[in-house]
């Protein structure tokens, strides 16, 4: 098929990853990024927009994504929470001390970014489109994620180095 990006199922198998990925560092939970990636494809259903091309589809997913992960932070429900009950299993995190813990703990704003750039391989301009905000701004959340990532990382090994 030449034009797959306007096929949804191919869609779905292409991009999943890098969906339930951004989803995972903005939520923190397996279960909650799996329903904020289930949202995104409904909403692809739903719209069925027109992709020039495959860049051009992962942009809109993307973006779709990081709005949905938001979304989910302002349900409702989410206020209703209690504390989990003792029976229950505690979830799979990340390595403790690892550089993914250390970015689960940056706050929304600066990890998403931290995501999209180093996980996701995204320039400053793909990921301004993506989150809708200034390329100056983008660059400037980057800063400030690596600096906190440096301060959270300085007892660890070698990680921060990179940074």
């Amino acid at each position: 098929m030449d034009d797959w990006w306007n096929d949804p199922a191919e869609l779905a198998g292409r991009y999943a990853g890098d969906i339930f990925r951004l989803a995972y560092a903005r939520t923190g939970q397996r279960a909650d990024a799996e329903d904020v990636m289930q949202e995104v494809f409904v909403r692809l259903l739903r719209a069925r927009p027109p992709f020039r091309d495959g860049e051009h589809a992962r942009a809109w997913l993307l973006r779709v994504a990081a709005n949905c992960a938001n979304d989910w932070f302002r349900a409702p429900w989410r206020r209703r929470e209690g504390p989990l009950a003792e029976s229950l299993p505690a979830p799979e995190g990340p390595e403790p001390g690892g550089a993914l813990e250390a970015v689960l703990t940056l706050p929304p704003k600066y990890r998403i970014p931290i995501h999209l750039y180093y996980y996701e391989e995204l320039s400053v301009a793909e990921i301004a489109a993506v989150l809708g905000k200034s390329q100056g701004a983008v660059k400037s959340r980057l800063f400030r994620a690596r600096a906190m990532l440096r301060e959270l990382l300085k007892e660890g090994d070698h990680v921060s180095e990179g940074l």
